[in-house]
């Protein structure tokens, strides 16, 4: 699972860290750079599965392009960038350094890559141990491929891969002693999910399907595709949590196969809005909150243990009275199924439902007022944080914009 992200030149940020835990909040002002963050998460998940990295950034008839495509996606005027994630490996005390930069001028392509093992000491006064695993050359421009030098005494010559995809996404398969790093980062970087709902696409026929769109459009055809076992399982959860919703009409909610081949799926639900008298709808005439409800429910029942699910401004659409049912649902599915979560907020309602015990894990994304570059800031690390904390709840501060100005005034 991802532990940090280190971006380098990345869109409006000139250097940032972000810690990644089971739950992260991201907040900050419009065009303070959240979903600049959320874009690098994005292009690392692309370029994991074997994307070409133009396409990547640009889109092509299968990808949306990433807001600004290639043009933007480096600092201006930097013509490259790099990313950095830091991976937990798969034994205790182990972690995996993975760094690749991108040039986007003159050509658009990989200009380095590598692949670090870190080994924790016991005595965490002592320097972690470093191990290269890869490493590229510092090619020409000009060259089509890169030269790769592997620190694996099964692999004694360079090899040469194409610089228009990911070295990593072309190890895939690959025999030799450093698989199990290989498969550790390609997995976590595979494994990571943006979820922007569109509640009308959701209302639609979905077909069967075992991985859920990016926009929810086929959760009906998720659940549907499950074994039976487990779509009972995840409709009876679904159904469960939904009673909670502040309306409390909804009481169960279900999929069912639909079409002469039973190919596409239709999300259902009964409604009661009178003792005794009960309605069934489908997702064609459900509320565009309560659509966005199910597919954050969704995403995270089915998707895989160990995934990065990122949520941006979850609150979309959704009433501030839903705020502490939502962030029980994240706290109880998120660590029962070991899947961890980024979210961005504006919502004050939903920061003051997190409660004071998520302050050591909310990120402040701000600019500096001299650079107009983009910051990353833990709220705990502000100078006058228990001063803020004092004058109001986590919540009222983020409305009247004290946290920025705090950060503004301290530079």
């Amino acid at each position: 699972m991802l532990k940090q992200l280190i971006l380098e030149n990345w869109k409006s940020f000139r250097y940032a860290e972000l810690p990644l835990d089971p739950l992260t909040v991201l907040i900050g002002t419009n065009a303070s750079g959240k979903s600049n963050v959320v874009e690098a998460l994005e292009f690392l998940q692309r370029i994991g599965r074997g994307e070409n990295i133009e396409a990547a950034l640009a889109g092509d008839k299968t990808l949306s392009s990433i807001r600004g495509g290639v043009e933007w996606a480096a600092l201006k005027p930097e013509t490259k960038f790099t990313l950095n994630v830091l991976v937990n490996g798969k034994y205790a005390r182990t972690d995996y350094l993975y760094t690749i930069t991108v040039e986007t001028k003159p050509h658009t392509q990989l200009l380095d890559e590598s692949l670090v093992l870190i080994k924790h000491s016991l005595n965490n006064n002592e320097e972690a141990y470093q191990e290269k695993l890869f490493q590229t050359n510092n090619p020409s421009s000009h060259t089509p491929s890169i030269t790769v030098n592997f620190y694996d005494t099964n692999i004694r010559k360079p090899q040469y891969f194409r610089r228009n995809q990911s070295v990593l996404s072309q190890l895939i398969g690959l025999s030799m002693n450093m698989v199990e790093a290989i498969n550790v980062i390609s997995q976590s970087l595979e494994n990571i999910f943006i979820l922007d709902s569109i509640p009308s696409k959701i209302r639609n026929y979905s077909p069967l399907s075992d991985r859920l769109e990016s926009d929810g459009s086929n959760i009906a055809g998720v659940l549907a595709a499950l074994t039976e076992e487990q779509k009972t399982e995840a409709e009876s959860t679904l159904s469960n949590y939904i009673k909670d919703l502040p309306e409390g009409d909804i009481q169960k909610v279900w999929t069912e196969k639909v079409g002469r081949f039973g190919t596409d799926a239709m999300l259902y639900c009964q409604e009661e809005w009178e003792p005794g008298h009960i309605t069934e709808i489908d997702a064609r005439t459900m509320s565009d909150g309560t659509l966005r409800f199910l597919a954050i429910m969704t995403a995270l029942l089915t998707r895989p243990q160990g995934s990065q699910l990122v949520i941006e401004e979850i609150d979309n659409g959704l009433h501030p009275s839903r705020a502490e049912l939502l962030v029980r649902i994240l706290r109880e599915i998120g660590s029962k199924r070991k899947i961890d979560i980024l979210l961005t907020t504006h919502n004050p309602a939903l920061l003051d439902a997190l409660g004071p015990e998520i302050v050591p894990f909310v990120v402040v994304t701000h600019r500096d007022k001299e650079t107009g570059e983009s910051k990353l800031t833990l709220l705990e690390d502000i100078e006058n944080l228990p001063l803020l904390l004092a004058s109001g709840s986590l919540g009222r501060l983020a409305t009247k914009g004290a946290i920025e100005k705090s950060l503004s005034d301290n530079k």
